[in-house]
Formats: C-alpha cells, sequence, structure tokens
C-alpha cells in the first residue's frame, strides 16, 4: 500500500512538473512572438523613419556641418591627443578631468563593438551588399544628429566630483523643464545600456572563444566579471585611460586588417562598389521585396553601430573639458565616420570580397570565415584574430556602457550606496550573459533602445536652436583667428541652466 501511494505520488510530481515546465515554456515563447512584434514595429518603422527625417534636418539647419567642417574634426582630435600626450610626457597632472580625445575615445568604445563585427555581418546577410550603402548613408547624415546633441551635453553639463557629467536627460530637464522625460530616458538608457547591451556584449565574447578555441564559457564569465569589476571601480578616469589605451590600437590593427585583404583583391573592388549600389538602388531588388530589407538593415544596424541621435554618446561628450561646446560636436561627429566609414566598412569589404555572404552564414561566425577564406593556407587566422578582437572591442563597449548607466542613475537619485549597487548588477549582468542565450534580452534592448533614441530625438529637435546658434559663434571666432571660447551669456536666456560656462 505504501509504496503505491508512493508510486502514485512521484507520478503526480513528474506531471506537475512536467506541466508547469511546459507552461513556462509557453510563456516565454508567446512573450518573444510579443516583444518581436512590437520591436519590429519600433525599430524597423518608427524608429528609422524619426532617424532619417531628425539627420536631414539637422543636416539642413546646420548646413552640412559634418561635410564642411571635417577639416576642423580633424585638427581638434589631433590638437587634443598631442596635448594628452605632451602631457603625460611631462607628468603633467590631469587635475581629474577628461580631454577632448579622452571623451572621444569613450565614445568610440562604445560605438566599437559586437555592431562592428557581427552586425554588419548580419545586414549584409539579410539586406544584401545593398545595406552598405544605406549604412554609409545614415553615418553621412546621421553625423549632424550626433553633432547636435554632443554640443547640447557640452552646453548644460555638471560638475560631479571627479569630472563633468551630462547627457540627454540633463540637456532635457535643463532646457526643457520636463523632470518626468529626463528620468525616463535616464532609466531606458540604462537599462539599454547599462544591462541589456552589456550582456549581449559579454555573450558575444564567450561565444567567439568557445567555438574558436573551445574555451568554456564559464571561465570566459568569470574572466570577464573580474575585469569589469578592476575597471569601472576606477570611476571615469580608469574608464577613460583604458579607453584611450586600448581603443585606437584595435581599431587600427582591424583596419590594416581590412586593408590587406583589400589589397589582395584590388582588382575586385570596382566589382564590390558595382554590387553595392545595384543592390542599394536595383530594379530587380524593388521587384523582389529585398530593396526595403537592404535600407531597414543597413539603417538598424549604421544605428547600432554608431549610434548617432541615439542619446548615448552625450554621456561621453559631457565629460571632457574644453573652452567651447562646438568642439565637442564636432570631435563627436568624427566618431560617427570613424565608427562607420573605417570599421564598419572594413568589415563590409572583408566579407564581400570573401564573396561566402551568399552561402547562408551570418553574424559573427560570417565575418570569422571571410577572414580565414581570404587567407587561406588551411588555418584560422579569421577566426583567432576576430575572436581576440571582439574581445577588446566588446570589453570596452561594457566599460563605456557601465559609464552611461553610472552618469544616469547619478541624475537620478545621486548615493554613492546606489552606485555601487550598480556596479554589482553590472558585474552579475556579464557573467550571466556569457553563459546564457539573450534572444528574449535582446528583444526588450531593442524596444528600450528605440524609445531611448524617440526620447532624444524629440528633445534635441525642441533645443537644437542652441546648436545652431553655438556653431556660428564658434565659426564667427575662428575666422577672426582665435581659439573659441564659450560664455553663458552669449544665450542670456538659458544663462542660469549653464552654470558651467559662467567663467
Amino acid at each position: 500500500m505504501i509504496q503505491k501511494i508512493v508510486q502514485k505520488s512521484n507520478f503526480c510530481t513528474i506531471f506537475v512538473g512536467y506541466i508547469i515546465h511546459a507552461l513556462i515554456d509557453y510563456t516565454i515563447m508567446t512573450l518573444q512572438d510579443m516583444v518581436n512584434a512590437v520591436s519590429g514595429v519600433l525599430t524597423d518603422y518608427v524608429m528609422v523613419t524619426v532617424l532619417l527625417i531628425a539627420a536631414l534636418f539637422f543636416t539642413f539647419i546646420t548646413r552640412g556641418v559634418q561635410f564642411r567642417m571635417i577639416g576642423e574634426m580633424c585638427r581638434l582630435l589631433v590638437k587634443s591627443g598631442k596635448r594628452d600626450n605632451d602631457r603625460r610626457k611631462n607628468d603633467e597632472p590631469s587635475h581629474g578631468t577628461i580631454s577632448s580625445f579622452q571623451a572621444f575615445a569613450l565614445s568610440i568604445a562604445s560605438r566599437v563593438g559586437t555592431g562592428n563585427l557581427a552586425g554588419v555581418a548580419t545586414a549584409i546577410a539579410l539586406g544584401g551588399p545593398g545595406a552598405v550603402f544605406w549604412m554609409w548613408i545614415i553615418a553621412l547624415l546621421g553625423a549632424s544628429s550626433a553633432f547636435v546633441e554632443s554640443t547640447l551635453a557640452q552646453l548644460f553639463k555638471v560638475k560631479g566630483e571627479k569630472s563633468f557629467m551630462g547627457g540627454p536627460a540633463y540637456y532635457i530637464q535643463k532646457g526643457l523643464h520636463k523632470r518626468w522625460w529626463a528620468v525616463t530616458f535616464a532609466i531606458l538608457i540604462t537599462l539599454t545600456f547599462g544591462f541589456a547591451f552589456n550582456s549581449v556584449q559579454s555573450n558575444t565574447v564567450s561565444d567567439a572563444f568557445n567555438a574558436c578555441f573551445s574555451f568554456p564559457k564559464e571561465w570566459m564569465a568569470i574572466i570577464l566579471t573580474l575585469l569589469t569589476i578592476v575597471v569601472i571601480w576606477g570611476g571615469v578616469q580608469r574608464v577613460s585611460r583604458f579607453s584611450e589605451i586600448v581603443v585606437p590600437v584595435m581599431a587600427i590593427a582591424y583596419i590594416l586588417l581590412a586593408i590587406v585583404i583589400i589589397i589582395m583583391n584590388i582588382t575586385r573592388i570596382p566589382e564590390i562598389f558595382a554590387m553595392i549600389f545595384e543592390n542599394a538602388f536595383g530594379v530587380n531588388q524593388a521587384l523582389g521585396g529585398t530593396l526595403g530589407a537592404a535600407i531597414i538593415m543597413g539603417v538598424k544596424r549604421g544605428l547600432f553601430s554608431n549610434e548617432a541621435g541615439e542619446g548615448s554618446t552625450p554621456n561621453a561628450a559631457a565629460t571632457a573639458s574644453v573652452t567651447h561646446p562646438v568642439k565637442q560636436g564636432l570631435i563627436q561627429a568624427l566618431g560617427v565616420y570613424t565608427d562607420t566609414m573605417l570599421v564598419c566598412t572594413s568589415t563590409a569589404f572583408i566579407i564581400l570580397c570573401s564573396g561566402i555572404f551568399i552561402e547562408g552564414h551570418d553574424g559573427i561566425v560570417l565575418t570569422q570565415q571571410a577572414i580565414d577564406a581570404e587567407l587561406g593556407g588551411g588555418h584560422q587566422f579569421g577566426s583567432i584574430f576576430v575572436s581576440i578582437a571582439i574581445f577588446f572591442f566588446a570589453f570596452t563597449s561594457i566599460i563605456a556602457n557601465y559609464y552611461y548607466g553610472e552618469t544616469n542613475i547619478r541624475f537620478i537619485y545621486n548615493r554613492e550606496w546606489i552606485i555601487k549597487v550598480y556596479r554589482v548588477l553590472v558585474a552579475a549582468v556579464v557573467y550571466v550573459g556569457c553563459i546564457t542565450t539573450l534572444d528574449l534580452v535582446w528583444g526588450f534592448a531593442d524596444i528600450t533602445m528605440a524609445l531611448m533614441t524617440l526620447c532624444n530625438l524629440g528633445a534635441i529637435f525642441m533645443l537644437g536652436r542652441y546648436a545652431v546658434i553655438l556653431l556660428k559663434d564658434y565659426i564667427t571666432q575662428r575666422k577672426a583667428g582665435k581659439d573659441p571660447v564659450y560664455s553663458s551669456n552669449t544665450i542670456p536666456e538659458i544663462a542660469n541652466e549653464t552654470e558651467c560656462w559662467n567663467n
């Protein structure tokens, strides 16, 4: 009798467990379908449309600042980098300030990540070679949005304990006086960058190393988490110094590899350009419905990579110590070109030279196999190089993404214990991201990214006139042979909200 009762009890336990497991699976699948449906509408249609409108609008009102002032952008970046180098040689203290070049490196650290290697590959695989053209277009036009948002971040920045702080949350509150709007943005960017994007970055690293070296994901989770803790616990100065050293080295190494592959295929370059433009505008693509896919994928992956208009890089731009807000606006516009026109284009040409994108490969695997195919020799140099590159690119993105979350948490409620809890949670997210699949997380990230972008674009549409006034002031001073300096009384109506420019 007792044995029969135990057997029935075991059966009931197994049956109930099966039902619960089935319900959980069904709930996750239903939630995934709902998230995909919402994110599809938001990112494929609403966000893409508004981004293009914003980019065209800011290109018009700034008279193409991203084109006519490229020389000035390069001059400012070189000048800032040289000043940093001289300061280090002479052991001069930084007094807790972040230079223009360091702020540029911090923003590039966030921009240059998995989107440059895996995202571009996915865009080509799903949208065809024509997606590359539309990726270029969103970069060329979107650089104007990057200029406006970064200039506004500098204008409305505030003094923190160790450096300046700012970004969309700050210029929404100080420029528009809408606390609820600012807090909404701060929450969205913390969820998107501090948590969701960081889990995606760490997941890509663990996948690449596991596929290439059979390196256990659990070990990569421990290594990446410990490195993250060491860097983020040092504050924004340590974050900026780390980015300043690592990002340029890895970006240059990757671009040089692409140049080698392009030289090896130099006779095919006209053919590849023809392929890109034909697929971007081709009649066959329009009739087959793939033209729309090329545009959507190019714009989406271009945005995910260069972040122009998204509202993330202004958080890095605000940290810089400069004499005029436009200086950082111009440098961050150059960052869009660096990310898309150099790094993303390098990935695109590596893949198109290989020709293997037509074989159904996708993501980071496509980039790895493309390099292997081009260099040949029966080795896996592409897989090894890409795995190492993605480690550094993704890790620097994790660090920069963390900082974006920190500066917005401080905006909402500036307490050290909250920042410490946030650091622990970021480390935990990095660990979990290495060892789990993240389809649902990525879907939520698409939604929060789209909402965050729309919040920011609405704000810079309303505040963009200040960026235009600042640009005119900057150009006037440059024509007079001066090193432009801004004072808050230049725009009296917001003088009380721009306290960092009183002197």
